[in-house]
């Protein structure tokens, strides 16, 4: 049995839920966001909250059942706080900085790196070196931070390249003479 798929997912106040067979949104003060459901679970709504289970006892059925419940959950939190995530570049002349639409990268690369802003992401550089991603779909804003982070990891011997807040970058011991 699934301990989180058994907990009903409560509706703050000022949040709208329409649910139609399986299609299911949410519509709240930052947003709106939509899924459909897999074959394998049932959703219901009742005083609780939405209410998510199994149709039978097959092992898909049940590991879709928390996976489905969380993202219902997720959803929820996106329309109403939003989610964020925010990255750190190390490194002498690495910066970023918004021109447009797209954020700009200097990594020490040859080149530039221009990334164009995904739809639904909001991207601000408070300073050169951070870089605060947020939106209400908390895929689209890892996922993101994930394509950002990827164009200069950061490495093992001096810590330089673009991290997450509060990452553990295992550091390694030079060469020695």
């Amino acid at each position: 049995m699934s301990r989180i798929g058994k907990k009903a997912v409560a509706i703050p106040s000022g949040v709208t839920v329409s649910l139609n067979g399986a299609d299911f949104a949410v519509k709240g003060p930052k947003g709106e966001l939509a899924m459909t459901f897999v074959p394998e679970v049932e959703v219901s709504q009742n005083d609780d909250g939405i209410v998510v289970k199994p149709i039978n006892e097959t092992k898909r059925a049940r590991s879709m059942w928390g996976m489905q419940r969380t993202m219902v959950a997720n959803m929820i939190e996106g329309v109403t706080d939003g989610f964020s995530r925010k990255l750190e570049i190390n490194g002498v002349g690495y910066r970023a900085q918004m021109k447009g639409s797209a954020l700009n990268l200097q990594l020490g690369y040859s080149h530039d790196i221009d990334f164009p802003v995904p739809e639904g992401i909001k991207i601000e550089t408070p300073d050169q070196t951070t870089i605060l991603i947020s939106g209400v779909d908390k895929q689209k804003v890892g996922q993101t931070a994930a394509k950002i982070r990827e164009f200069r990891k950061p490495e093992p011997y001096k810590g330089k390249g673009i991290k997450y807040q509060g990452e553990y970058i295992f550091r390694k011991e030079g060469k020695k003479k």
